[in-house]
């Protein structure tokens, strides 16, 4: 059997999977609730969990959301995957964590001196993070597809175009929608999306 790994953005639960299980019929979809959030510590997570899928199923391939798609691109599992399901992916974490930087009005030398700055809206900005983030660049070679709003406030279209020309993914822009796709017309284009690139 066929069987696929979703993969929750901040926020999000392993419970998600359930909505995607329609989509896929003939196939096994399974969420992971995973506990650290962290690049290197979730893309562990995300790297045994598919390990694990791998010996149990024919192939196995991914659906990540936001930012669980970075952890995923951070788990060493490009060999593992038939193939990946990205739905506003968050692709350039040093450009979305420079960007919080400015909204915070924090600058890097403050960041490296101070280690983790609070913001007031809702994120740590952790130096520890940042130098990661530098020195380990996504590499990423999966069959993959890739869902985006055209009104993503975390990243652009030019950062979203740039990454799935390099990496030789297919992209579809929803026309005014949202990174977090949730209304029931951005759900039915995102199921509809999913159902029309089987076949592809």
């Amino acid at each position: 059997m066929d069987s696929f790994l979703y993969i929750h953005g901040k926020g999000g639960k392993a419970a998600e999977a359930e909505h995607y299980g329609s989509l896929f019929p003939s196939c096994k979809v399974l969420g992971l609730d995973y506990h650290s959030f962290t690049p290197w510590e979730t893309g562990e997570e995300i790297r045994r969990a598919i390990t694990d899928l791998n010996t149990k199923n024919d192939r196995v391939s991914l659906i990540a959301n936001s930012i669980g798609a970075y952890f995923s691109m951070h788990a060493e599992v490009e060999n593992d995957l038939a193939r990946a399901y990205f739905i506003s992916p968050i692709v350039d974490m040093e450009k979305l964590i420079t960007d919080m930087l400015g909204w915070a009005g924090v600058t890097e030398p403050e960041l490296q001196e101070r280690g983790i700055i609070h913001t007031d809206f809702g994120e740590d900005l952790s130096w520890e993070y940042l130098c990661y983030v530098r020195e380990h660049p996504v590499r990423w070679n999966v069959k993959t597809d890739i869902l985006y709003g055209s009104e993503d406030n975390l990243t652009s279209v030019d950062t979203i175009t740039a990454f799935a020309q390099k990496h030789h993914a297919s992209l579809t822009v929803f026309d005014g929608g949202e990174h977090w796709f949730h209304t029931d017309a951005q759900m039915q284009f995102l199921d509809n999306w999913i159902k029309g690139k089987q076949d592809n």
